[in-house]
């Protein structure tokens, strides 16, 4: 899937960048442009694409960057979505890592635009290859459900950072607080599944995840989340290489975590601007944000729940 910026950019050097990084990703990559090297991961091969030469720092810090988000994702869904992977880095300018683009078909693949002069530090910060990697764990349920498909991947990079300890905790709160409101419905909108715009595609879709995780909690003790459930649609289904209506994979879902907290959710979130009050639940989990930064509340009501989600299994 194609990423846009977590933040829209007032520079617009950095977004002519993002658009050549755009229009490079949705090419076909040039070919024997790029060496190959094999990677094993988390029970999964990687086999990765890129031109050492092209890069300030080399390929080591690349091949770390690989190997630690392949990692983050296997802990997260309990194994690597898919056995064989192939990823190219396509050098742009600059520093950083500037977006990506995942296929299920015909083979697991996924284009990642980094800066020729990313360092060791901006990798080890990145968020968008957790983000790619994680598409490759659900089905494709189609464009109108690409709400779905994006708040799913942008909601389990913070949390599935968090549990491996490549992410503070405050940090994901924080950047919930200040972004999620982007996701909630505006004048005309019409749910989730007929409204495309970029805030409710990506923080509408996270604030669907978020619902779902807290509530499954809370209704299984802290038993089940949200993880259970997408583990066992992946383990079900294979990922992104199948094709399954929204219904099924909301229905294994629930059936794995054993309470229909993700239909009963879609039915009130999917077809109605319906809004969930969002500074009620941070409150209950004991997320409390002043002048930027977050303090977390051990003593709210939904403090357990808030621990159990970011706790790594």
């Amino acid at each position: 899937m194609l990423l846009p910026p977590r933040a829209p950019s007032c520079c617009v050097r950095t977004f002519l960048i993002r658009l050549i990084t755009a229009a490079a990703l949705l090419l076909p990559a040039a070919p024997g442009s790029a060496a190959e090297q094999q990677l094993m991961v988390a029970g999964a091969s990687i086999r990765l694409q890129s031109e050492p030469s092209q890069f300030a720092h080399g390929q080591q810090p690349l091949e770390e960057w690989v190997r630690r988000a392949a990692q983050i994702v296997a802990a997260y869904y309990g194994h690597f979505p898919v056995k064989n992977l192939q990823l190219t880095l396509q050098a742009i300018p600059d520093g950083g890592v500037h977006g990506g683009k995942t296929f299920g078909e015909p083979q697991a693949y996924i284009r990642v635009g980094v800066g020729r002069a990313v360092t060791a530090a901006e990798l080890a910060e990145d968020w968008v290859l957790v983000h790619e990697m994680t598409h490759l764990a659900l089905p494709d349920t189609g464009e109108s459900h690409a709400w779905l498909s994006e708040g799913i991947a942008t909601y389990v990079e913070g949390v599935a950072r968090v549990q491996a300890g490549n992410r503070a905790e405050t940090d994901v709160w924080a950047e919930e607080l200040r972004a999620m409101p982007r996701g909630m419905p505006q004048s005309g909108d019409e749910g989730l599944d007929r409204t495309h715009t970029w805030g409710r595609t990506y923080w509408g879709g996270a604030i669907f995840c978020l619902l779902a995780d807290v509530t499954i909690h809370q209704r299984t003790d802290n038993r089940f989340g949200l993880q259970d459930a997408l583990r066992a649609v992946l383990d079900a289904s294979g990922g992104l290489s199948s094709d399954w209506p929204i219904e099924r994979v909301l229905k294994t879902g629930d059936a794995a975590v054993g309470v229909p907290v993700l239909e009963e959710l879609y039915q009130q979130y999917g077809r109605s601007p319906a809004a969930p009050n969002l500074e009620q639940l941070w409150r209950d989990l004991g997320v409390e944000g002043k002048d930027g930064a977050v303090r977390l509340n051990d003593g709210a009501p939904l403090a357990a729940v808030r621990r159990a989600i970011m706790r790594r299994r």
